[in-house]
């Protein structure tokens, strides 16, 4: 369970319930993330299930920078990442279900989540915060926190309760000596916790911090 709500709009719960059963077993899912499209003259990202299937993907065309659509396997969407200005000042970012690009006008449709990135200065420690992920657009409940580097592939995404429901970590080799660098690296997510959002999450560091 993500957060539980008793409000009749559209939670995450609930889509969690009607869409991620496969998300809800036991045992941790791992995710192989690359910061790499599999089309031709696209940024993106192409992530790998533990069974060595497509599981998501994302193909971003210069034409819509704006805009980052999650794509399932077969290039359905599932998320859609809004980059936006508060007040001409600083970046916030909002994420809805769905791909809201098809649309003219997305105002009528409401985000699930609103995303900030921690502009402290005082960042100084190894379990820095992030980023911080609200409930729709309100600032009043704070869903998750970010902590760690993302730079360095190496950071948690912290529940209400202050637990880790996810991970993003450095992918180890086979081979001593070898190495994979910051392109590819390891997504673990903590039984009932969507695989979908965390890798949400990751687009959403990636903005932040790459």
């Amino acid at each position: 369970m993500l957060f539980s709500s008793k409000s009749k709009s559209r939670t995450v719960h609930h889509y969690h319930d009607e869409r991620d059963k496969e998300d809800s077993g036991e045992a941790s899912t791992s995710l192989t993330v690359w910061t790499k499209s599999l089309l031709y003259s696209c940024s993106g990202f192409t992530v790998i299930g533990s069974d060595g299937r497509l599981a998501y993907r994302v193909d971003n065309y210069s034409c819509r920078p704006d805009h980052t659509v999650l794509m399932d396997g077969s290039g359905n969407p599932i998320f859609t990442i809004c980059r936006r200005k508060k007040l001409g000042l600083l970046d916030y970012w909002l994420v809805y279900e769905g791909d809201v690009c098809k649309h003219s006008n997305n105002e009528s449709q409401k985000p699930m989540f609103y995303a900030r990135k921690n502009m402290s200065l005082r960042q100084t420690k190894v379990d820095d915060v992030l980023a911080y992920i609200y409930c729709g657009m309100s600032e009043k409940r704070c869903m998750y926190v970010v902590e760690g580097s993302f730079r360095h592939r190496s950071c948690k995404i912290l529940g209400e309760s202050g637990r880790a429901v996810a991970e993003i970590k450095k992918k180890e080799a086979m081979s001593k000596g070898a190495s994979f660098g910051l392109e590819v690296f390891d997504l673990v997510t903590k039984p009932g916790f969507l695989c979908r959002f965390a890798m949400t999450i990751v687009l959403l560091l990636d903005q932040m911090y790459s």
